[in-house]
């Protein structure tokens, strides 16, 4: 694996890369982390993966090497329009000619909107542990603001699944997470405005769903309602997963991954 920081219309995007330089012949994963988290959520499948496809995780504005984004919590800015803007500037950017992409909660709000907006770019997608709606809980906010270290213990506390191994994954916390309470306060802010339920019928890419039935997040209705909103789709449910899915059984999570960019993802 392979950080690296690329230079975009002269925004910095901090990038894990699993091959580097990517293969031309191979199919790209795109991973976009959730809210208050950043590229390294995703370490077990930018490594696990990178044999059977370019894998590249994002850090999304405003964290690690990533420049701060335009969108301003103040305004009625679009946080996950600007975020959105970021992802496929990079694309772009790296020419990437079949791009999967890979969201997860907030991140799976930036793979609506780019699936909504831009059809002819994003064939295919796994939007995970997230929904058309992210209302986000009272609580969150305010423990954002009053102690961000118990803010911390509370996300793994309630998101994850009790069957899982809860002390490893809080000091796994301490490395994916945003040190800057100010920008989990932009990334709860940006989720608790999104809304993309009037677009979902409009999305013509191939879709995988991957929920957590144990999420208490996002819960399995949410997962339930993009299966049952966007035509191409197909709906994988972990049975013994929270909303980080990813942390809590990165192998079957990789299993489902490496099944559907190698055999459906952009399958004519």
């Amino acid at each position: 694996m392979e950080t690296r920081i690329i230079s975009v219309a002269g925004q910095a995007i901090d990038i894990l890369a699993g091959n580097w330089p990517m293969v031309p012949d191979k199919s790209t994963l795109i991973f976009v982390h959730g809210a208050a988290l950043s590229k390294s959520l995703w370490t077990a499948q930018v490594e696990g993966l990178s044999d059977a496809a370019n894998t590249l995780a994002i850090d999304l504005p405003g964290r690690n090497g990533s420049s701060a984004g335009s969108g301003d919590i103040s305004s009625a800015g679009d946080i996950i329009a600007d975020y959105a803007a970021s992802v496929r500037a990079l694309v772009d950017h790296l020419t990437i000619q079949a791009p999967v992409l890979c969201g997860l909660s907030m991140g799976g709000a930036v793979v609506q909107s780019l699936l909504i907006n831009h059809p002819d770019a994003f064939k295919a997608a796994v939007l995970m542990n997230t929904g058309a709606r992210l209302k986000v809980m009272p609580l969150i906010f305010e423990s954002i603001q009053k102690d961000y270290t118990q803010h911390l213990d509370l996300v793994v506390d309630f998101a994850v699944s009790k069957k899982s191994d809860k002390k490893t994954i809080r000091n796994r916390m301490d490395t994916i997470a945003v040190s800057d309470p100010a920008v989990a306060l932009t990334d709860f802010t940006a989720c608790d405005r999104f809304d993309a339920m009037g677009g979902l019928e409009g999305i013509t890419a191939r879709v995988l769903v991957v929920a957590g039935k144990e999420d208490n997040i996002t819960p399995l209705k949410y997962s339930e309602f993009l299966h049952q909103h966007i035509a191409d789709s197909e709906l994988i449910v972990l049975e013994h997963a929270g909303h980080l899915s990813v942390l809590e059984q990165p192998d079957q999570v990789n299993q489902i991954l490496r099944e559907f960019v190698l055999n459906k993802a952009l399958r004519v």
